[in-house]
């Protein structure tokens, strides 16, 4: 999926933001609307992996109690 929209923002990126016809008009999404979704849905593949990643954790050495 996300390699898809990684081709997706390239694509869109080369083409133009806005086409117009007789019949008919297209406006694609803002580019920095597509880079934050895929940001998002990064993110989200992030936190669904078994890797550690960064965890916080408190340390407290024996004996100070």
């Amino acid at each position: 999926m996300a390699k898809d929209l990684d081709k997706t923002i390239r694509k869109n990126a080369k083409g133009p933001a806005r086409v117009r016809g007789d019949s008919s008009e297209m406006q694609q999404h803002r580019l920095k609307d597509q880079i934050e979704a895929d940001r998002y849905l990064n993110s989200k593949e992030a936190a669904k992996s078994k890797s550690l990643g960064i965890r916080m954790s408190k340390l407290v050495p024996p004996g100070a109690d």
